[in-house]
């Protein structure tokens, strides 16, 4: 039987030290990926899975259960990730983006943009992959990750972010603009997949 995480939650709230671990292992690699391609580096991803741990193990008693678990936690990954990010200064910020916030490529068809999967499959390798997102402005660059990598929907991703879903929608759909126009978007292969090293 395929225990939820909420049900893990509650378990470790009912004093089952197990139920920690066993939420910890069902996300270690999953936070990993998703914090080194938000920073870029391995060691500072290490740290930033940990220090999500232990704020995760800290507040679990006042995390909501009417709330999906997995949102919250990748909340409190994404709010690390750009915590480090502010403080090492170093926020890339896309080239389509101005200063206020609008985009040149603002336009898109909706048949393209329930289309956007194909896209991304279309990337060669992980290289490609990392090519794009490196390009990405932080918020951009969490959005696509989130749907593409961890199978979360716009709205839950909204949730995450903390912000409206139109906004989430459209920084998806730059993204997706972005994709379609990159120089190695006609490959037909689909990306291998971040891992652990």
């Amino acid at each position: 039987m395929n225990i939820s995480d909420e049900q893990l939650v509650q378990k470790f709230r009912s004093g089952d030290e197990k139920a920690l671990e066993k939420l910890i292992d069902r996300y270690l690699k999953q936070l990993y990926n998703f914090t080194f391609q938000l920073v870029g580096d391995q060691n500072v991803a290490q740290d930033l899975v940990q220090e999500v741990f232990v704020k995760m193990w800290k507040h679990l008693a006042s995390f909501d259960k009417n709330k999906k678990f997995s949102t919250w936690l990748y909340a409190i990954a994404k709010n690390s990730a750009y915590d480090w990010l502010k403080r090492k200064k170093t926020l890339p910020f896309s080239v389509f983006e101005s200063a206020d916030g609008g985009n040149l490529l603002e336009i898109i068809e909706d048949q393209n943009f329930l289309n956007s999967t194909d896209l991304w499959q279309k990337m060669d390798n992980a290289k490609d992959a990392q090519r794009f997102l490196d390009t990405l402005s932080p918020e951009m660059k969490t959005i696509f990750l989130l749907h593409f990598q961890q199978g979360f929907s716009l709205v839950e991703i909204a949730e995450i972010l903390g912000a409206p879903s139109n906004t989430v929608k459209s920084q998806f759909r730059r993204a997706i603009i972005f994709l379609k126009n990159a120089p190695f978007s006609n490959n037909i292969n689909a990306p291998k997949p971040f891992s652990v090293s």
